[in-house]
């Protein structure tokens, strides 16, 4: 194993290991209650993205920032979100996740949407922050097509291109083809058609708009069954893409790896149901600034461990642990702590 591939200490509760369980654990635990306030960013192409800020945030105007960026038709109300922002709050720092275009609480402009390799609107939001809090530390973080996302921006931009101290990227589908692949076998197909469902409503009400630059009509689109067949007929024409495979080969950040100059941890379990098994091996071998963490159980963007009597999420403990490492290091230091942070709050 690569020197910056290294086991995480994420160990599943008695009976809860298999990875379909620990994918939907954590839309049975209670509900975070969190309150937020909204604001909304325009774009320089004439579309907005929406910000929902944490309440109660620091009042200095140089405490730490944490950005969160969602997967796949997720949102401020996705408790991974909820867990992981109260979790940067916690440690004191300012929270905030940006929703992709259309995926707040009204319905983005354009008749384009987002995707796992749409960095222009990430980078302009960290760049209107950098000018907001110039002496804040600020750390990006990124849950499944977000984290694909985030990878993609901060391979592109170097270690300089970004404000950013730090990057974390959770269940990142780095090979979108082969994820694609994987979500269209056995159970994961239940992942893949309540997602596809989510995402054939939204362009179905943009058909009733106006027209799109797509050419299948509305009920041939509700027939589209895999995100194959949807990206190839919806993704790709909407975002300038030749095919699902341009898309997916294009977008894809696991080919980057090798390329990323800023501290950037990545968490993965390896049995992930929206990935194939043994992903890294398809992968570049990560540069020295990145750190895998693959736990042998977590499921997608599950990671739920026990913790006495009580369930609780590993991802918001693991990433808070990172976050006190980071916020500790000087302005002038770089790369990673002596020590590994996964072993600093059990």
């Amino acid at each position: 194993m690569s020197r910056t591939i290294v086991s995480a200490d994420f160990q599943p509760p008695r009976g809860l290991a298999n990875r379909h369980v620990q994918t939907l654990l954590p839309r049975l635990l209670p509900y975070r209650r969190l309150a937020r306030d909204t604001e909304i960013i325009n774009l320089p192409d004439g579309d907005f993205v929406e910000l929902a800020w944490l309440r109660k945030a620091p009042v200095r105007h140089d405490a730490p920032l944490f950005v969160l960026f969602h997967g796949l038709e997720g949102s401020f109300d996705s408790p991974y979100a909820r867990e992981l922002l109260a979790a940067a709050a916690g440690c004191g720092w300012r929270a905030v996740l940006m929703h992709f275009r259309g995926c707040g609480q009204a319905a983005n402009r354009l008749p384009r949407a987002y995707h796992s390799g749409d960095t222009a609107d990430a980078y302009w939001v960290i760049a209107q922050l950098a000018q907001r809090y110039p002496h804040a530390i600020k750390v990006a973080a990124g849950v499944s097509l977000g984290a694909n996302m985030l990878v993609k921006l901060v391979a592109e931009q170097g270690g300089d291109g970004l404000d950013l101290a730090g990057a974390i990227a959770i269940s990142a589908p780095l090979d979108l083809a082969a994820s694609a692949d994987a979500l269209n076998t056995g159970f994961a197909r239940v992942y893949q058609r309540h997602l596809l469902r989510s995402l054939k409503r939204k362009v179905t009400k943009k058909m009733a708009q106006g027209p799109l630059p797509i050419s299948l009509p509305p009920h041939q689109l509700q027939e589209l069954d895999s995100f194959w067949a949807y990206d190839n007929e919806v993704t790709a024409p909407l975002h300038g893409f030749a095919s699902a495979s341009d898309y997916y080969r294009r977008a894809s950040a696991g080919r980057l790896l090798g390329d990323i100059e800023l501290p950037t941890l990545i968490l993965h379990a390896a049995d992930d149901p929206f990935m194939p098994g043994e992903l890294f091996s398809r992968l570049p071998t990560p540069s020295d600034a990145v750190r895998v963490e693959i736990a042998r159980h977590g499921g997608h963007v599950g990671f739920i461990e026990r913790h006495g009597c009580r369930l609780r999420p590993w991802l918001a403990r693991r990433v808070a642990a990172q976050l006190r490492d980071w916020s500790a290091l000087s302005p002038s230091a770089s790369g990673w702590p002596s020590r590994s942070a996964s072993q600093s709050d059990n």
